[in-house]
């Protein structure tokens, strides 16, 4: 976005403060103090950050700008540095484990008539949400908004924050700021399971997990050979500490590991940005030697982490200490384009090294392994070390589609948007096949063709890890993974089943595949003519079948009281008549003077009542006509229920549809 668009402050300045926190936590402006350090120099809504807990404005100033001891910018006479970044940290005010994102727009102004030679500030947006392609764009109008009209650019961009409509996550939406309008593709929700896992997305440009908006390419040029390896670690959920010269290029690379895994819901705590001022550096830092460092993901710029955590087995450095400077490839002496005159040109494998073999080569490797991640201390080096032993090998087909942009920013930066395209559609179709095996654990069932749909459905298949394992070994990982993997493939299944990783996602694909269940069954009740059904059932058949509807009729009223009790709709009379207990629900039964008419006012109305009242009406022919054909003996026990007599009672319902039409309904 090069042109800041124009943003005044709305009508009400009083915004809703519910609405605004369906977005954002806090708006923040963070400055360095000479004397006293990081210091919250102003922040939206004004009780934003006063935690419960305590502590919260003391943790977001530490995380708002570089490390002390990070690798530093080049400095000039007068120069201005602007960089985004982001963090999470544990929120003190939830009785849980529960975190904030934090996204910064760090601003670093050098200049020899300042005291120290410069100074810097940072504006911060805190939210609940890991909503990395939505905050970032909108740092990009409120940090150069802040440094041009000051801490009242907070409230003005607050108040067209809270106008805007609820989050849709996993949908695009778009929201206007001022002149503008920010179009943004949501992730999805934390417990939406998304796609099924022998499924592949027909469209990777949406996201199915977070931060799919992250640089993966830009991210780990230097290291794309290793892109595998990282995919395993972070399936596993191993610890991984990244190291970065910058806090911008260590989140960056932070978030492109967490999406590198979707679809899989990543259950792993991760930290973009980490500082020694975190709470849990001081448990971490604390564990003896040979003691398990929990499963974290770690982005650091402060060297120190390398002595202090050493007992982390996997270490990953990216990034280049002069951001500004056109990346090359990790091979010495070779032009990092192929095309004339800086054209884009394919990314050659033997550029990579995949290829090819060379004494120099093999002695840098092991005189790298032998220093270790403590070899970062003298010289930044893009590298990887880790004791774990992959199963998954490069994929030389994805490798050699990824364009090299030459020496050119403005081509680099547009052919990084094709490269990550490549590479994230790679990755889905890594990880969907990966856990297609899972797939007839999930899998739903309707009704046969004739059968009843008002009996329970069956359980889904049972679960076992030993009997899984076996099943897959006998039968293989099939056509995609074996192309892929070594013959060790099994040990990456039996490390995944045991990690932190798989049991959350089983869980919620298991939850959603139930649910999924549970509506399909339903839809086949909707859909089923019960006379027909009904006509060739014996008689313990039909008083089974009748029960059976009334049932489920009473589990959908029930669903919509629970939808009244919700504010999605209630039940009520347009006459003064008194209320009258019906079954899980109250509505009124008029007087004789309207012989059994039952008016249903729909406040509010929304899918999820229409269906239900759909639903009410069709069980409620259903059970008539259940009951109909039943013996007359059996039909007088029924009717000596008086819930039961309500129910059966023949009568003219009128009902507000949807669009607040009455419609007359037979039940």
């Amino acid at each position: 976005m090069n042109r800041i668009p124009s943003v005044s402050l709305r009508g009400g300045a009083d915004e809703d403060a519910a609405a605004l926190s369906r977005w954002v936590r806090a708006f923040c402006i963070i400055r360095f103090d000479l004397e006293r350090g990081q210091l919250v120099e102003a922040f939206f809504p004004p009780d934003a950050l006063m935690a419960p807990g305590g502590g919260l404005d003391r943790l977001v100033a530490f995380s708002s700008f570089p490390d002390s001891m990070s690798h530093h910018l080049p400095r000039h006479r007068s120069s201005v540095h602007d960089s985004l970044f982001s963090f999470r940290v544990p929120d003190p005010s939830s009785p849980r484990r529960a975190f904030l994102y934090g996204f910064v727009f760090n601003r670093q102004r050098q200049d020899e008539r300042l005291p120290r030679g410069g100074e810097q500030k940072s504006v911060v947006i805190l939210s609940h949400a890991p909503y990395s392609s939505l905050f970032r764009l909108l740092l990009q109008i409120l940090g150069p908004l802040c440094f041009d009209v000051g801490p009242s650019a907070l409230a003005m961009v607050a108040s067209h924050v809270a106008a805007w409509p609820a989050p849709a996550p996993g949908r695009p939406m778009e929201l206007p700021i001022g002149s503008a309008a920010l179009r943004v593709h949501l992730p999805p929700a934390a417990d939406d399971p998304g796609p099924p896992p022998a499924l592949l997305p027909a469209n990777p440009s949406v996201p199915y997990g977070l931060f799919h908006d992250a640089d993966l390419f830009a991210a780990f040029r230097g290291l794309l050979l290793h892109l595998w390896t990282l995919w395993e670690l972070m399936v596993v959920g191993e610890p991984v500490l990244v190291v970065a010269p910058s806090p911008a290029q260590c989140s960056e690379a932070v978030a492109g590991l967490v999406s590198l895994v979707a679809p899989l819901l990543y259950s792993v705590d991760f930290r973009p940005y980490f500082t020694i001022h975190d709470p849990d550096f001081a448990r971490l830092n604390a564990l003896a030697e040979g003691e398990v460092f929990p499963p974290m993901v770690l982005g650091v710029t402060n060297l120190f982490f390398l002595k202090s955590l050493k007992s982390i087995p996997n270490v990953v450095s990216v990034g280049s200490p002069n951001p500004n400077s056109t990346r090359v490839l990790p091979v010495g002496g070779q032009s990092p384009g192929n095309g004339m005159n800086g054209t884009p040109g394919k990314l050659k494998l033997e550029k990579l090294a995949i290829n090819k073999f060379s004494p120099t080569s093999l002695l840098n490797s092991i005189k790298l392994r032998r220093e270790g991640p403590l070899s970062l201390m003298t010289e930044h080096k893009e590298a990887l070390w880790s004791t774990y032993s992959p199963t998954t090998k490069p994929d030389t087909s994805a490798l050699n589609r990824l364009i090299d942009a030459g020496v050119s920013p403005r081509i680099e930066e547009s052919m990084s948007v094709v490269n990550n395209e490549i590479l994230r559609r790679h990755f889905l179709e890594l990880t969907t096949n990966f856990l297609a095996p899972f797939g007839p654990y999930l899998r739903t069932t309707t009704p046969s063709e004739g059968s009843s749909p008002f009996v329970d459905p069956p359980l889904l298949p049972p679960f076992h890890a030993d009997e899984f394992v076996n099943g897959l070994a006998a039968r293989g990982p099939g056509k995609f993974l074996s192309k892929r993997m070594r013959s060790n493939w099994l040990d990456l299944y039996r490390r995944f089943l045991e990690g932190p990783n798989f049991m959350p996602w089983f869980r919620q694909r298991r939850a959603a595949a139930e649910q999924e269940q549970q509506r399909l069954w339903r839809q086949a009740r909707m859909n089923v003519d019960i006379e027909k059904l009904m006509s060739n059932m014996s008689e313990l058949e039909r008083i089974d079948s009748f029960n059976a509807v009334e049932r489920y009729l009473l589990r959908e009223m029930e669903h919509l009281e629970n939808l009244k009790a919700k504010g999605i709709s209630c039940a009520i009379n347009m006459l003064n008549i008194p209320i009258l207990p019906f079954g899980h629900i109250f509505c009124r039964h008029l007087s004789s003077e309207v012989p059994n008419v039952n008016v249903f006012f729909l406040q509010n109305p929304g899918k999820g009542s229409a269906d239900s009242i759909g639903a009410c009406q069709k069980l409620k022919v259903d059970l008539q006509a259940a009951f109909n054909v039943l013996p007359k003996d059996m039909q007088q026990l029924l009717l000596s229920n008086p819930e039961r007599a309500v129910l059966l009672q023949g009568s003219q319902e009128k009902v507000l549809g949807v669009n607040g039409i009455v419609t007359q309904t037979s039940l």
